[in-house]
């Protein structure tokens, strides 16, 4: 069945720790921790980026195309109980995602090169990526790891996150590897703000994610990985 895609606004920004610290004092009064966030206001992500033969989506996005998507495999804490096949799609200035739920036993047998799991005709996404990996060489590229510290807004549906620890995996794509020890990719001392909202933000959210120095960037963290796993190991791309 087609859905309607509900595409968002994205704002990123990189932050050092010192304006992490004001923004998450001027934010704890105004917003909420996100309801999957542990004791901690944090939880961890591991995300297994994909890209074709000629590594379509990662040159797209340093020639600054501005309509393009991303494949990845996501789970949380490093466990098996909630995994999406995702599919991010950069239209414009807008983002907007879809998304299916795959068992252990199905990402197993992808990383192995078994893509018949996904050939369900009656699910429109999983046809896609079974025709993705099997006629356009979708391939694994890198595993890439950060605890997210969320807070959501219901006015204006805005979710602002920190994300802290960014790290890659390397050549590894066993994303259920509890003993993996993923390289940090980014200076420790910095995390990437993420700020997403639907058709407007409140002005009292404005007001306090506004500091000198806070400059809307391009914070790819796919990029930020596939630059680093080139040059630390001399991947050719």
């Amino acid at each position: 069945m087609k859905t309607t895609l509900k595409y968002r606004n994205e704002l990123k920004f990189f932050v050092n720790a010192h304006q992490h610290q004001v923004l998450r004092q001027r934010l704890k009064n105004l917003v909420n921790h996100d309801q999957h966030a542990g004791p901690s206001g944090e939880y961890h992500i591991r995300s297994l980026y994909f890209d074709d033969i000629n590594n379509k989506a990662l040159h797209e996005k340093l020639a600054g195309v501005r309509d393009r998507v991303k494949y990845r495999i996501r789970i949380y804490n490093v466990q098996d109980s909630t995994i999406h096949f995702e599919k991010k799609i950069k239209f414009r200035d807008y983002i907007a995602k879809q998304k299916v739920v795959l068992t252990r036993e199905m990402v197993n047998q992808i990383l192995d090169g078994q893509y018949d799991c996904l050939y369900q005709p009656e699910q429109p996404l999983m046809l896609e990526l079974y025709h993705e990996l099997k006629h356009k060489l979708l391939r694994p590229k890198v595993i890439i790891d950060y605890v997210r510290e969320p807070y959501v807004c219901h006015n204006g549906n805005v979710r602002i996150t920190f994300d802290k620890e960014l790290r890659t995996g390397l050549h590894s794509v066993d994303l259920f590897n509890q003993s993996l020890m993923p390289i940090r990719a980014i200076d420790e001392n910095f995390s990437i703000l993420e700020v997403k909202y639907d058709e407007y933000m409140p002005d009292y959210i404005k007001i306090a994610l506004q500091l000198d120095g806070l400059n809307r960037q391009s914070a790819s963290k796919y990029v930020i990985c596939r630059k680093f796993l080139k040059y630390n190991t001399w991947e050719d791309q």
